[in-house]
């Protein structure tokens, strides 16, 4: 299928706009990715609607999300970080903008205990129906399946991002939780066995996504990283991944 017959939910993006709070994570401070810049690159590809997801470098920062979402508009959600004591007042007012899940990132160190995760997860389901995304090597999350398939709903980025987490993510996948079909050049896998694999597990759990800008990955996006997807899994369960799964996870409607 060529790009101009695709239509894209991009479920992990990023826009980076250096008017709105940057912290400096592990010492890295990415350079800007605009509105503009994304829309420019993603458009081409077919995206249609898409999740922004904070990443490490935008801490706590919501203010990026307040201006970007509403200038986004219908299809448009937001994923964010908050800290544990963050007021259920403004948990509602932030799923009143499009934000549809809360981010803890393990991987960049941001995290101290998953018993502090599904707490906080637990609030955001209850106050405004956000599901958790998890940016873990998902081998380190094999002391804490239990708890964490108690969650409503769970996502895990960038395939768990090694072998070595596979088993593990596979254990998660059987219980409901969704994968991101991300990240393809930072990852430590053989991705088309890793997306045969979940897919085949369940066919509803992957979402696509570009990870633009792919800040810090060893390759970033590339439209290859799309052809792979189609190419492994066929048109059908494709299809669900660029489309329908990640509408059904970000609980979009209306496209």
């Amino acid at each position: 299928m060529t790009a101009g017959q695709r239509r894209l939910f991009d479920g992990h993006c990023h826009i980076i706009d250096h008017r709105f709070p940057i912290v400096a994570n592990q010492g890295y401070v990415p350079p800007a990715f605009p509105l503009e810049a994304y829309l420019a690159e993603a458009k081409p590809l077919g995206v249609a609607a898409g999740a922004i997801v904070s990443g490490s470098f935008q801490a706590n920062d919501q203010t990026y999300l307040m201006d970007v979402l509403p200038r986004l508009g219908p299809g448009w959600v937001g994923v964010t970080q908050i800290p544990h004591d963050h007021p259920d007042a403004e948990i509602a007012k932030l799923g009143a903008i499009g934000v549809r899940a809360v981010r803890f990132n393990m991987f960049r160190g941001r995290i101290d205990s998953v018993d502090d995760i599904v707490a906080l997860a637990t609030r955001c389901h209850a106050v405004a129906g956000w599901h958790a995304e998890i940016y873990a090597d998902a081998a380190a999350l094999a002391p804490h399946v239990a708890a964490l398939t108690k969650l409503p709903q769970l996502s895990i980025d960038h395939l768990g991002m090694t072998e070595a987490g596979l088993p593990v993510l596979l254990e998660l996948v059987a219980a409901g939780c969704k994968v991101k079909a991300t990240g393809f050049g930072r990852v430590q896998m053989d991705v088309a066995k890793a997306l045969e694999r979940i897919a085949a597990a369940n066919p509803d759990a992957l979402v696509f996504g570009t990870d633009r800008p792919s800040t810090r990955a060893k390759r970033p996006f590339t439209p290859g990283d799309i052809d792979l997807v189609e190419n492994t899994l066929g048109a059908e369960l494709a299809h669900k991944a660029f489309w329908t799964n990640p509408l059904a996870l970000y609980r979009v409607s209306g496209l």
